[in-house]
């Protein structure tokens, strides 16, 4: 879901996010050279990567959709049959996601904002929390659709941007029909980008951090189930991904993340075994995503950033909760292994 003036650059970055996008004082980069010191995207290579969802324009369109009234609701375009596709009274459109139960819409809200503490939220189509109250304000229009929608009066539904002309993702390699063919998952590294052509690059770099992201959140719903379902399916890897898409500029979406931080911490035992080959195949990084990925490291301050940011830009965040002690111990020791995996990279 999301909207039609999305994918424009980020015009005003914070200074820290700046230095961290290629800030002034790095000696320069051989510009024939996807990858600098072995292991991060160049600069060069980064500047090229689609800037995804402005923070400006994700911060107007999330006020002005938690003012609006939703004008309509209808049936599908956005998954599972309990979804809606809403008409909002400012002429924007959002999906509404109904979970099938709190620790989904508590999964996608927090994965939205650890996507921002990584530095990757503009990869996200902006979502809000709101409040199903059929005699409230924003739900007023559409009451007679409520009653026909089996949702729980006083529920917390998840309202994210509706994005036009999204198109299908297959996996690149090492993650594509290499994988569906019986052969174990080789490492992205500098050595294998020769040949590629710039939009392959691109793609990449967004890639690198997309299963980054995946392994924090323990996100099984993307890629990972596309891999489990190869013990069945051995074509599978040629299909699209599930919850990626494309935009026309080729920035990646990553879609639908309600699997993430809590219901995919309660299943690590059965995805672990797919997720943490899926982080090892990537030693290529974003030099941004890998400092961030330190700081939480070295300051263990994994759940207290995301809790803050949390707390600070989604109002209702006390509906449901953050994460348990141990799910937030868990984020940390994820954070912390991904860290460790970067060094290995590095001195490989």
């Amino acid at each position: 879901g999301g909207g039609r003036k999305t994918f424009r650059a980020l015009l005003a970055l914070p200074a820290a996010d700046r230095e961290q996008r290629g800030g002034e004082g790095r000696p320069p980069t051989d510009v024939a050279s996807p990858v600098e010191r072995g292991i991060f995207w160049s600069r060069e290579l980064e500047e090229q990567v689609p800037l995804g969802f402005a923070a400006e324009d994700a911060a107007a369109w999330l006020s002005a959709a938690r003012a609006a009234r939703v004008a309509s609701l209808e049936r599908g375009g956005c998954g599972r049959s309990s979804n809606r596709l809403a008409l909002l009274s400012d002429g924007s459109r959002a999906c509404v996601r109904y979970g099938i139960n709190p620790e989904q819409i508590q999964g996608e809200a927090l994965s939205y904002h650890l996507a921002g503490v990584l530095g990757m939220q503009e990869r996200l189509p902006p979502m809000a929390l709101a409040l199903v109250e059929a005699r409230g304000r924003q739900w007023e229009p559409v009451r007679e659709e409520l009653r026909g929608s089996h949702w729980a009066e006083g529920a917390v539904v998840s309202l994210t941007r509706w994005v036009d002309n999204l198109t299908a993702v297959v996996a690149p390699a090492p993650w594509g029909a290499e994988a569906g063919a019986g052969r174990r998952l080789q490492p992205l590294s500098a050595g294998e980008l020769g040949g590629l052509t710039p939009s392959q690059l691109v793609e990449l770099v967004q890639w690198s951090d997309l299963i980054l992201f995946d392994y924090l959140t323990a996100n099984f719903d993307r890629l990972v189930s596309n891999l489990f379902s190869l013990q069945w399916d051995p074509r599978v890897m040629r299909r699209a991904t599930s919850n990626l898409l494309r935009a026309p500029d080729g920035g990646l979406v990553f879609m639908d993340n309600e699997a993430g931080l809590v219901h995919g911490y309660r299943l690590l035992a059965m995805w672990d075994p797919y997720n943490e080959p899926l982080l090892r195949s990537v030693c290529v990084f974003r030099e941004s995503t890998a400092r961030r990925v330190a700081e939480l490291h070295r300051r263990r301050s994994a759940a207290a950033e995301l809790r803050r940011r949390y707390r600070a830009r989604e109002p209702l965040w006390a509906r449901l909760g953050f994460l348990s002690e141990r799910q937030a111990e868990l984020l940390q020791a994820r954070v912390d292994f991904v860290h460790r995996h970067i060094a290995h990279c590095r001195a490989q």
